[in-house]
């Protein structure tokens, strides 16, 4: 882990969505990942980064079906030119999305990213953005996921903290994976952020 003091232009808040946040099938870690997504989100509009909320619109029945209690964004949104919504059909928030000419437009080169899962679309997202040489932070109590059910002659289970771990540990070490989240610090793109929904 590597403390950050170097300020990021964007905020990738992922898929933090009230079915993953709350009820039954919320995260181990839900009420401090929310602490967490909130003060996040909080500092990045006040020092004008650009921020991003993925939403994933899962399959017919699946928890995050859209238009379904579950696949609502857990945050209220500001929406403006520096805070959107991108809908995303796959765990790559930026696989099929305008989430690439967006940061584009807005002349990001780093960015911070928090949400759920740590190991789908955490991981995912922060993989693309890596291979297409942007600067990732991802604070280690900003992001969850579920725990891994035993599975008969493969595993025991695995506990939620200890994928979350892994994950971060996947992504190698152009990411700068940090303790905690109140370290990362923010500021404005150089470029004002364009419309994501244009073609």
């Amino acid at each position: 882990m590597v403390n950050s003091v170097l300020p990021v232009e964007s905020l990738i808040v992922v898929d933090l969505q009230s079915a993953f946040v709350s009820g039954e099938g919320a995260v181990p870690a839900a009420e401090r990942l929310v602490e967490r997504t909130t003060d996040l989100i909080a500092r990045a509009r006040k020092d004008g980064a650009l921020i991003v909320h993925l939403q994933n619109d899962g399959a017919d029945g699946a928890e995050d079906e859209p238009h379904t209690p579950g696949w609502e964004l857990h945050h209220p949104i500001e929406a403006g030119p520096a805070e959107v919504v991108i809908r995303k059909p796959k765990d790559d928030g930026f696989d099929g999305t305008s989430l690439g000419v967006l940061l584009a437009d807005a002349g990001v080169r780093a960015l911070a990213v928090c949400g759920v899962m740590s190991e789908m679309c955490v991981q995912a997202t922060a993989r693309t953005a890596l291979a297409r040489g942007y600067r990732v932070v991802l604070p280690h109590d900003a992001h969850a996921t579920q725990d891994i059910p035993a599975a008969p002659g493969i595993s025991e289970g695995i506990p939620a903290a200890t994928v979350s771990r892994v994950a971060e540990w996947a992504l190698g070490s152009g990411a700068e994976v940090i303790a905690h989240a109140a370290d990362v610090t923010f500021t404005a793109p150089p470029a004002r952020p364009v419309d994501p929904t244009r073609d």
